[in-house]
């Protein structure tokens, strides 16, 4: 808090005290109803952040050098949202993945069904963890790249605060029953508002800061991050249209109406994947990538065919979810004619990264942390052929509704999106303290093995599982009559749950080891840098030498 001015606090406490008032008014409206649950997680959550702030309110004012750093404490405060969501969305995950090997683990109890702890563990994995991951790391990549300190004050902390509850709101619905049924866009309508006002807060930042940039070039990790950040509020207020059954109740109806409704969602659903799981991440890979291996990217032509491409194109695809179905077959074709085309850029990202490390294969031999990067670009490749494969319809037909499709996002989650974040994390914490390195780079070594470990035997077992079912279905006796029973496909993927449980559990254990490792990290005695290597903005007593060059 000392790095606000008081005029600043008393405008966070306004903030937090009008959000505290909607928390009572939610709750008193919906009373017993969910609203009336999370009506008071709004109360609560405002007035524990109103605390934290006025424990500060007699602190001096900050020292007007602040604008000479970087803002790094929202930072700083984001790593530990990220891990902590991480280790709880996949506690979540390993939970779900054994409840389809030993259905008693939910205790016979409704809200630890999978139907409930399915959409917590989504959500908890890809927006508490990778949110978090994705407005941490655009925070410092943004600052370094324009070498200039964020616009705002007060705005960073509103957007990681209020994104959180978000996912806070969001999670706690599932458990209690309250969903939309919309894959990746659950939450219901009053969580769904309030995303959109931290999301344009967090659009309006970004773009303030790159407008006030020293760099006259906009680097490119930044053309991904603004993508991300800006068609993920086209797609969230247009899939989350509703129409509420009262202000008191939490339930709300869409206003689309079946073949519409399908066909936005997964335009939404599709595309969530594109921009959140995809943009922001190659955001991440362009900057930090290039940081580790102390390598200029490969080709920054190519990086900005590849925006493009990947730009137009996911747009698209997501009718390929839909084959089979009473939507067009037009729009089907689309879909799919896109899906394949996609490959091209999206290899050309895949490719690009691999390609700058040349020269550096012997430090992605030495340095774990940089093996995790280029894993994680590897994994990229398999995923994006492997969903363009996928995408085609004779192929769909064996592998829809079946594990295979499991895998293939995990393949992309667990191998693409963790591991990058995993690899950006490991060189942004001790940047971002000032600390020599990371504490143990035995664990990271460790982290690493059990990351990819877990990964391949998830992956593997959900691909042997997903074919066998599709094959199993599928199968006719001479008479035309199904061979297998579904409870018959059951039996088959009883040892394959079990691997799959068993991956996610070894992954969820790397998880906790890099936790472990940052906050040993942070307690890590700081490092006294010479003042030619001081991490500081562009027109500071000294100029930064961190952000990689805009002509590389």
């Amino acid at each position: 808090m000392g790095q606000l001015t008081s005029s600043e606090r008393s405008l966070g406490a306004a903030i937090l005290i009008i959000m505290a008032i909607v928390g009572i008014a939610m709750a008193a409206a919906g009373r017993a109803d969910t609203l009336g649950v999370h009506g008071a997680m709004v109360l609560f959550y405002s007035l524990g952040l109103l605390v934290l702030l006025m424990s500060g309110s007699f602190a001096p004012e900050p020292d007007p050098a602040r604008f000479k750093r970087y803002y790094d404490d929202p930072i700083k405060v984001g790593v530990g949202l990220t891990l902590a969501w991480a280790i709880f969305g996949m506690f979540i995950g390993v939970w779900a993945a054994s409840q389809l090997a030993w259905p008693g683990l939910n205790f016979d109890t409704s809200w630890a069904s999978f139907g409930r702890i399915r959409p917590a563990h989504t959500t908890g994995v890809i927006f508490g963890f990778g949110g978090n991951a994705l407005i941490t790391t655009s925070y410092h990549v943004v600052q370094r790249t324009s070498r200039a300190r964020l616009a705002g004050q007060l705005s960073p902390w509103f957007v990681l605060f209020g994104f959180n509850l978000f996912c806070l709101i969001a999670v706690s619905g599932y458990f209690l029953g309250v969903t939309q049924s919309k894959e990746y866009a659950e939450a219901e309508w009053y969580a769904d508002i309030w995303l959109v006002i931290v999301w344009v807060t967090y659009l309006v930042l970004y773009v303030r800061t790159l407008a006030q940039r020293k760099e006259p070039h906009i680097y490119v990790a930044n053309w991904y991050y603004l993508a991300f950040i800006l068609v993920v509020a086209i797609l969230h207020i247009v899939n989350n249209l509703a129409v509420p059954i009262s202000l008191a109740h939490s339930k709300s109806y869409t206003i689309w109406a079946g073949v519409q409704d399908s066909m936005v969602q997964w335009w939404y659903g599709h595309n969530a994947v594109a921009f959140f799981l995809t943009a922001g991440f190659l955001g991440m890979l362009y900057y930090y990538l290039p940081k580790r291996a102390d390598r200029p990217i490969f080709s920054y032509r190519l990086s900005i065919l590849s925006f493009w491409g990947i730009t137009f194109f996911y747009m698209w695809a997501g009718s390929h979810h839909l084959h089979y179905t009473a939507l067009p077959h037009w729009v089907q074709n689309l879909g799919m004619t896109f899906s394949v085309m996609l490959l091209v850029p999206s290899w050309a990202s895949a490719g690009n990264a691999l390609l700058t490390l040349n020269g550096a294969w012997h430090k992605v031999r030495d340095d774990a942390t940089l093996r995790f990067i280029m894993m994680a670009a590897f994994f990229y490749g398999l995923s994006t052929f492997e969903g363009s494969f996928l995408a085609i319809r004779p192929v769909n037909s064996l592998s829809h509704y079946t594990d295979w499709t499991v895998g293939h996002v995990h393949s992309g989650a667990l191998g693409w999106v963790a591991m990058i974040t995993f690899g950006s994390l490991y060189t942004l914490v001790p940047a971002i303290w000032k600390r020599e390195r990371m504490y143990s780079d035995t664990l990271v070594e460790v982290h690493f093995w059990l990351a990819l470990i877990g990964t391949l035997i998830y992956v593997f077992a959900m691909w042997n599982s997903g074919i066998i079912q599709g094959l199993m279905w599928r199968t006719y006796s001479p008479d035309n009559t199904l061979v297998y029973s579904f409870v018959d496909s059951l039996v088959e993927m009883y040892p394959y749950y079990i691997a799959r449980a068993f991956g996610g559990l070894l992954f969820l254990l790397g998880a906790i080891i890099a936790s472990y490792n940052v906050w040993m990290t942070v307690r890590m005695p700081r490092v006294m840098l010479d003042e030619s290597r001081e991490d500081l903005p562009l027109g500071a007593d000294q100029s930064d030498h961190t952000a990689p060059s805009a002509a590389e």
